[in-house]
C-alpha cells in the first residue's frame, strides 16, 4: 500500500476551531486521546466495593465499611481523592447495600446511580452494549464500538458537527446527555441526586418536661437507651406533644454517621395538679374558717405562686377561674387555670369544734 492509498484510507483529521473547542471543553477534556467504553462511563458498585457479584449482604457491609472507616472525610480533612472516594463508595453501597436495589441492578433495570436504564430508542434493546451507541451516534459508531470502544473526538465530531464538515447536526435532550456522558452539561444536577452516606436509624423518645419550665424554658434530661443521659433545652412555650430534634444522637450507620432522636415533648403536672388540653386544674386546701368567712389561699401556677381569693361560705370541690394562667397555645394566648377548693380541718381547732357541735347537739 503506497502512502497516498494510505492517506486516502485514513484522512488526516480536521483541526478544530477555537470556538468549537470552547464550546465542548466541558466534554472534551476529560476523554481527549482516550478510547471511551461503557465500563468507563459508571463505575460498577461491586469493583468499588472490591467484592464479587456473588458477595453476600454481610461481605457487602464489611467492605463498605472498611473503605468509609479508611477514606471518611474527618480522618481525610484535607484530602479531596479521599473525599471523592467516600461518596463514591456510599453511592455504590446505596445501590447493592439494599437488598430491593440490588435485585434491579443485577436484572439491568437500574445503572450504577440508581436510575432506570434506558429502554427509549427505536430500534435497540435499550442502552445496552453498542446499540445504545448506534442509535444515539448513528452508524459511524457501530464499527468502532465493535473494535472495543469508541474514539471520544469522533462522537463528539458526530454530537456536535456529523462527521464530515457540514454535516447534519443533532440535539440531544439533557436525559440523553446523561445517559452517554453521566453528567449533564455544566456538571450541575446530576450531583445533586446522588445518595449521601446513609446514616443511622432515627429513635423517637418522650420527653418529660416540667410545668414550670413550659412558659419560660430549660433544660431537660433525656436517657438514651444506650445509657446516656443527654441535657436537652426547652423552648419557651413549648406545646405538649412537640417534637424537639437532636441531630446525631440516634443510632450510628454503618458509615458511622448517627441518626437523629426525635424527642417527643410530655408535660409532666405537679403534685396536685391535673391537666386538661390547655387548662390546669390544682386542688387548693383552705380551711373551714376561710371557707366560712372568705379570706385568700396560694396556688401553684406554672409561673409561680398567686394568692386566689376565697369568698365567704365557699364550698369544697368549687372551682375558681383565674383566666390567662394555663398553658401556652399555638396561637400565643394561654389557657385558664382552675383553682379547686378542698376544705381541710386543721388539727388546732378540733377540740374548739368537737365542743360547738356538742353544745349545738345538747340544744337540740
Amino acid at each position: 500500500m503506497d502512502a497516498q492509498s494510505g492517506a486516502s484510507r485514513h484522512p488526516a483529521r480536521r483541526r478544530l476551531s477555537p470556538a468549537f473547542q470552547a464550546g465542548i471543553r466541558p466534554l472534551h477534556s476529560p476523554y481527549r486521546r482516550r478510547r471511551l467504553t461503557l465500563e468507563g462511563l459508571m463505575r460498577d458498585p461491586y469493583a468499588v466495593l472490591g467484592v464479587s457479584k456473588t458477595a453476600s449482604a454481610a461481605e457487602i457491609k464489611s467492605a463498605f465499611r472498611k473503605l468509609a472507616k479508611q477514606f471518611h472525610p474527618d480522618a481525610n480533612p484535607d484530602n479531596a481523592k479521599a473525599k471523592e472516594r467516600f461518596a463514591e463508595a456510599s453511592r455504590a453501597y446505596e445501590i447493592v447495600g439494599d437488598a430491593d436495589k440490588r435485585k434491579k441492578f443485577d436484572r439491568g433495570e437500574i445503572d450504577a446511580e440508581g436510575r432506570e436504564t434506558f429502554q427509549g430508542y427505536p430500534g435497540g434493546n435499550g442502552f445496552t452494549g453498542a446499540d445504545g451507541f448506534d442509535d444515539l451516534f448513528g452508524g459511524r459508531a457501530r464499527g468502532q464500538a465493535h473494535a472495543g470502544g469508541f474514539d471520544a473526538e469522533d462522537i463528539l465530531k458526530t454530537v456536535f458537527g456529523g462527521a464530515q464538515a457540514g454535516g447534519p447536526r443533532r440535539t440531544f435532550s439533557q436525559a440523553e446527555f446523561e445517559t452517554m456522558f453521566g453528567d449533564p452539561p455544566g456538571g450541575g444536577r446530576a450531583h445533586q441526586g446522588r445518595a449521601a452516606p446513609p446514616k443511622g436509624r432515627d429513635i423517637e423518645m418522650p420527653l418529660a418536661v416540667p410545668v414550670r419550665d413550659v412558659i419560660n424554658g430549660g433544660k431537660a434530661k433525656l436517657a438514651l437507651k444506650d445509657g446516656r443521659t443527654i441535657a436537652v433545652t426547652v423552648p419557651k412555650n413549648v406545646q405538649d406533644g412537640q417534637i424537639i430534634r437532636l441531630k446525631g444522637q440516634g443510632e450510628t450507620g454503618p458509615a458511622g454517621h448517627r441518626g437523629d432522636v426525635l424527642a417527643k415533648v410530655r408535660i409532666r403536672p405537679e403534685p396536685g395538679m391535673r391537666i386538661d388540653g390547655h387548662a390546669i386544674h390544682v386542688d387548693t386546701d383552705i380551711d373551714l374558717k376561710t371557707a366560712v368567712r372568705g379570706g385568700k389561699a396560694p396556688v401553684q401556677t406554672p409561673d409561680g405562686k398567686i394568692a386566689v381569693k376565697i369568698a365567704p361560705w365557699t364550698s369544697s370541690g368549687q372551682s375558681l377561674r383565674v383566666p390567662g394562667r394555663g398553658l401556652p397555645q399555638k396561637s400565643g394566648k394561654r389557657g385558664d387555670l382552675f383553682a379547686v377548693v378542698r376544705i381541710a380541718l386543721d388539727e388546732t381547732d378540733r377540740e374548739a369544734l368537737e365542743q360547738l357541735f356538742a353544745d349545738e347537739a345538747a340544744k337540740g
